[in-house]
C-alpha cells in the first residue's frame, strides 16, 4: 500500500471475478484484518465464516433475492456474523469488521464487495439470515450482517473521482439547512 488515501480512493465494489483461486496467505491476511477490527468493550462479538467451496458458494448466491447473485464467481465469501447477546451494538463491530476485509482485500490487490443480509430476503420471502444458518449450519444466537465476496478482479475500475466528494453534507460545529445550490437557509 501507498497511502491510506490512494487505497481508499481505489477500493470500488467488485462484482466480476476471475476464475484464480486466492492463496492460504491471502486469505489467511483478509480473516486478521477481521479478527483486528475494532469492537466496543473488546468483546469481539464477531464471527467469519471462510467459504470456498464452489457448490456452496452458488447457494450462498441465492441469499437475496437480488444483488447477490456474483457470490458464486468468488474466489472466497466471508459470512459476518456476530452475536447479539455479546454486544448490543454487534450490527456496528460487525460492519467495522467487514470494512476491514474489504480494505484488506483491496490492499493486496483483490476486489471485494459487500452483500447486505440483515432485513433482506431470498426470492422465496426467506429470512436472508435464515437461510445462511441453514446453509451453513450457524447456530443462534448468531445473526449474519454481511457476505463479503472476494476473488482477483475480473475487471478495471476507476478510481474514485474526488470531484465527485459531496462536501455540502459536511457542516461545522451545528447542522445547518442548506438548499439546493449548498447555501444556508
Amino acid at each position: 500500500m501507498e497511502n491510506f488515501n490512494e487505497l481508499i480512493k481505489r477500493r470500488r465494489s467488485m462484482r466480476k471475478f476471475t476464475e484464480e483461486k486466492l492463496t492460504q496467505d491471502e486469505v489467511v491476511a483478509v480473516l486478521k484484518a477481521g479478527l483486528m477490527s475494532p469492537s466496543s468493550k473488546r468483546s469481539n462479538c464477531w464471527r467469519f465464516i471462510a467459504v470456498d467451496d464452489k457448490e456452496l458458494l452458488e447457494k450462498l448466491s441465492h441469499c437475496k433475492e437480488a444483488g447477490a447473485d456474483f457470490i458464486k464467481d468468488a474466489a472466497v465469501a466471508v459470512v459476518v456474523a456476530a452475536d447479539p447477546l455479546a454486544s448490543d451494538v454487534w450490527i456496528e463491530d460487525a460492519s467495522v469488521a467487514s470494512v476491514m476485509i474489504q480494505l484488506q482485500a483491496e490492499d493486496l490487490g483483490l476486489g471485494s464487495c459487500w452483500v447486505q443480509v440483515r432485513e433482506r430476503y431470498t426470492a422465496d420471502g426467506i429470512p436472508a439470515n435464515e437461510y445462511i444458518h441453514e446453509l451453513l449450519g450457524l447456530p443462534l444466537p448468531l445473526q449474519v450482517l454481511s457476505v463479503i465476496a472476494i476473488g482477483h478482479k475480473g475487471m478495471e475500475r476507476k478510481p474514485f473521482d474526488e470531484s465527485r466528494l459531496q462536501w455540502e453534507k459536511v457542516y461545522l460545529n451545528k447542522y445547518t439547512e442548506r438548499d439546493g445550490s449548498g447555501n444556508e437557509q
